[in-house]
């Protein structure tokens, strides 16, 4: 019997409990057999709940709605097929229902299987929901206790409602000012679109500002502080210039100096800058490029022949960049107005349109239950759903959490309730929507003793899983490392620690003719010295380009696929699996795939349609049928990339008035279309009349094009309901084209085909799913924390979320530290995406200009190096043998070189 069947029959059904699931370990299948035992009131007085449940008494939380619908889907099935079972009308459908039967009495078995039945058929009433429907629920159910209004709207996108408050504030506070404090907004804001993402994050941090000060009152003042730390740092350099030249001079006619390292021609124009610099009270940029090196005391000393002369200024000299970056600046003061204002102006907007976005039906449940009344809420509430199954739990944020222990009690384990939170530490990956995996903390720490773990694979072959079990267990057990995951403390104490994994293996293999295969394949691409990101991501995505098609023409001759008994199939592009991180590492290697007949597909859970260059092109679309008169939008429609008229075309609208007319006829046909029917038909329109179906279908990026067109034109005509003409839609899209970064969920790229198609995957949308073969030809990629992107994100020592505005270099470095944490679950759960083989791309990388190492702040590089910095980069091949010492599922070797090889797809 499977090691997953003790644990769902043995569980106990009350009090709070946490299940830990690694990946593949088959999380859904366990949380299907809790259902089943709550339905059957399995367990008696020692493992059971007090009584039997129906499916509207079971909560089931989960945090998304495919999510949801599989899991109810997943359920009943399982109700269906036990009741069966229980009648003896099929033979079990797997160990555990039969284990379950055999624990009832025979004479009970036609009883549990009409239970099991009345379950099943009541599953559409069941209680699984996401968290931010069910908490919209008990607002709505609970309306008199949680002081909600019975009826409240949902708007899944505010983006609209925070631009009008947004462009209030402009009014109010930025017309009006003049001088300085104007010319600084301008330059560092521009506009309310530019503000929003700068502010969006800080409206739920706890803000200390001025009372009572404006803006313009807050940069008037700093920029008077700004200046007279300018005049102190800049006062002794006014004789310090006048003296070091003299020294360097002096330096050159003894020939004391390395002529070629110093030279007059070269010193002279820094110390005339750094003069002209000093002098001007008002002048804040220096540039004197080498010389913020050379006229260090170490500059000089490798300059000097004998023993370099000291000053004062040398020693200014190496702190005086990071001085000036330093200067007090108004950002942070008016950043904290301006999100105090705007968040609470978009607070009173909302509730006064009875308006209600996801965010606010945690927070608006949260205080209810926090209120006076509160505890009479939590008590209705737990007799409603006398049991709650809380779904992904590593990915909770402390709103979340405090709503289930307000309810649930969570530390007090009470009995006559029961609160089972499942999740994964090693999977909370989602911090960019708020997850907390510190918060995930306290939970495992309020269910000390109450803990469980699935400890077997049911996803990966048993080679997959020996080298991911490798690959994590060789960073855990490294004596004065911090664990495979940064979270093991000094004392030794590891609240995510890393435990192996059994494997169940799978019953089919993969089989690839005329080479040995390894489990985890290793992909060297060997260098002298670090590379930059670009060259990393052109040679790795042609390689895997190569090496996919390669692949999928042995699945056509026979030579590569899977077996099963006696069976063989081919391998199909619908096996494969390209994992990347963001749009552009898609980009590169879908190209390198176009070019060998290779069609594919990407997928990503948080990438806007309107980021895309269809949305730009469809603004000019709008702004010319909208004004067709007006030659320059109707140029720049037709000159647009989508429609990518010849150029020839293009030119003869310069030329003959015939065909300039026609097409400003064609436009206003356009206009009278949208007018009387809808923006919809007329860009479907407009599509047909230029053929852009037909002609998109033929490109290797059509498909992609044409779905975004018609999502874009179906996301217009949502909005023109709600706007009044041409212009305000207009000035809609525009403002969506400026929050392009903000996705709302029904913003997000659609999937362009269903089709037997490679899928390019970003890791986060991968979470949950599984593939055969799975490339992640990028993972040294990473995006360190250098205090350049603020608000700046980190956590204090009780683990407590903060922010800050003015990060200093401890804050930056513990939040890079954070960073890395969490890029180390990303590779988690890549790697246990896999069922049958992996393939990775590793090279020595570099930063920018700077030719030193910096693939240790990768999360592969810390799992070879153990946090340590590559010396050379010919000692990764070093790391990687050791990586793959006494482990045979990992292969070694250098990235194949990218070929011109041909996919030759099969005929229908």
């Amino acid at each position: 019997m499977s090691t997953k069947t003790p644990l769902a029959l043995a569980f106990p059904l009350r009090g709070s409990q946490l299940i830990e699931a690694s990946a593949g370990t088959g999380k859904t299948f366990t949380i299907s057999a809790l259902y089943l035992r709550l339905i059957l009131g399995h367990g008696g007085e020692t493992s059971g709940f007090a009584r039997e449940l129906l499916p509207p008494q079971i909560l089931v939380v989960t945090f998304t709605d495919a999510a949801t619908k599989e899991l109810r889907e997943r359920i009943r099935t399982r109700l269906a097929e036990a009741a069966r079972f229980f009648r003896g009308e099929i033979t079990a459908p797997d160990g555990l229902i039969a284990e379950l039967r055999d624990q009832f009495d025979p004479q009970q078995w036609p009883g549990c299987a009409n239970r099991l039945d009345i379950a099943a058929q009541w599953m559409d009433e069941a209680a699984v929901s996401t968290i931010h429907s069910w908490c919209q629920r008990m607002l709505r159910e609970h309306a008199f206790d949680s002081g909600s209004l019975f009826t409240q709207s949902l708007e899944t996108d505010h983006s609209d409602l925070l631009g009008e408050v947004l462009r209030d504030y402009w009014r109010l506070f930025c017309y009006p000012m003049q001088g300085d404090a104007l010319n600084w907004v301008r330059s560092n804001w521009g506009g309310p679109a530019a503000l929003l993402p700068r502010v969006r994050g800080l409206f739920a941090s706890e803000r200390d500002t001025a009372e009572g000060k404006v803006p313009a009152e807050l940069i008037a003042e700093c920029l008077l502080e700004r200046r007279a730390a300018l005049v102190e740092l800049k006062m002794p350099w006014r004789d310090w210039a006048d003296e070091l030249l003299a020294l360097c001079h002096e330096g050159v006619a003894s020939k004391t100096v390395d002529g070629r390292k110093m030279q007059a021609r070269y010193f002279e124009p820094w110390f005339d800058k750094l003069k002209t610099w000093a002098a001007d009270e008002s002048l804040e940029q220096l540039d004197i490029g080498t010389g913020f090196t050379r006229l260090t005391p170490e500059g000089m000393a490798e300059a000097w022949k004998g023993q370099a002369p000291s000053h004062p200024g040398l020693d200014a000299m190496s702190a005086l960049k990071s001085s000036l970056d330093a200067l007090p600046t108004p950002d942070a003061a008016v950043l904290q107005h301006a999100a105090k204002w705007v968040g609470a102006r978009f607070e009173e907007e909302k509730r006064r349109r009875a308006e209600m976005g996801f965010d606010d039906m945690l927070l608006r449940l949260d205080a209810a239950l926090q209120s006076e009344g509160g505890e009479r809420l939590a008590t209705l509430i737990r007799e409603q759903f006398p049991v709650a199954l809380i779904d992904e739990f590593q990915d909770t944020d402390p709103v979340q959490y405090r709503i289930f222990e307000s309810i649930y009690r969570i530390e007090d384990n009470h009995p006559d309730t029961g609160l089972f939170l499942i999740g994964d530490p090693k999977q909370a990956i989602y911090a960019f929507r708020g997850a907390d995996i510190y918060t995930y903390l306290r939970a495992r720490q309020a269910t000390t003793g109450r803990l469980h773990t699935l400890g077997t694979n049911f996803r990966s072959s048993h080679g997959m899983v020996t080298a991911v079990n490798h690959v994590f267990e060789r960073a855990e057990s490294r004596e004065q490392g911090r664990g495979a995951f940064l979270f093991r403390e000094k004392t030794g104490e590891n609240p995510v620690p890393f435990l192996p994994v059994e494997s169940q293996g799978r019953k089919e293999t993969l089989r690839i003719v005329g080479q040995d295969f390894a489990a985890l394949n290793v992909w060297l691409l060997p260098s002298d010295q670090p590379l930059s990101g670009a060259v990393y991501r052109q040679q790795m995505a042609a390689a895997c380009a190569s090496e996919i098609t390669a692949l999928l023409n042995g699945g056509q001759t026979g030579s590569a696929g899977f077996v099963q008994a006696d069976d063989f199939r081919g391998l199909r592009p619908s096996d494969i699996a390209i994992l990347v991180r963001d749009g552009k590492e898609a980009q590169a290697v879908r190209a390198e795939l176009a070019a060998r007949g290779v069609r594919s597909v990407y997928l990503s859970d948080k990438d806007s349609v309107f980021a895309a260059q269809e949305a730009h092109d469809l603004l000019a679309w709008l702004k010319a049928c909208a004004e067709p008169d007006v030659e320059r939008s109707l140029k720049a429609a037709l000159a647009c990339t989508t429609l990518d008229l010849p150029l020839i075309e293009l030119e003869r609208l310069n030329q003959d008035e015939m065909v300039w007319e026609a097409r400003v006829m064609q436009f206003r046909g356009y206009r009278e279309l949208w007018r009387k029917q809808g923006v919809l038909p007329m860009l479907r329109r407009l599509l047909h009349d230029f053929h852009l179906p037909q002609t998109l279908m033929q490109r290797s990026d059509g498909e992609r094009v044409l779905t975004n067109l018609l999502h874009l034109s179906e996301l217009m005509q949502q909005a023109a309901a709600e706007l009044d003409g041409e212009q305000a839609l207009i000035r809609h899209l525009a403002e969506l084209l400026a929050l392009s970064g903000q996705a709302g969920e029904e913003q997000i790229l659609r999937l362009e085909s269903d089709e037997q198609l490679v899928k390019v995957v970003t890791i986060h949308k991968s979470k949950g799913l599984e593939y055969p073969l799975v490339f992640l030809p990028f993972i040294c990629s990473a995006k360190p924390v250098d205090g350049s992107r603020l608000p700046l994100h980190y956590h204090d020592v009780a683990g407590k979320a903060q922010i800050s505005l003015k990060p200093t270099a401890e804050l930056i470095s513990q939040a890079d530290d954070e960073r890395l944490a969490e890029d180390l679950r990303l590779l988690y759960v890549a790697l246990t995406r896999a069922q049958h083989a992996c393939w990775l791309g590793v090279t020595d990388l570099k930063r920018g200009n700077n030719n030193s190492s910096v693939l240790h702040l990768s999360a592969l590089g810390y799992l070879l190096g153990g946090g340590a910095t590559l010396g050379e980069s010919s000692e990764l091949n070093r790391w990687l043998r050791d990586l793959q010492q006494d482990c045979p599922a990992i292969g070694i070797g250098e990235m194949p070189q990218p070929t011109d090889e041909h996919y030759q797809p099969p005929r229908n």
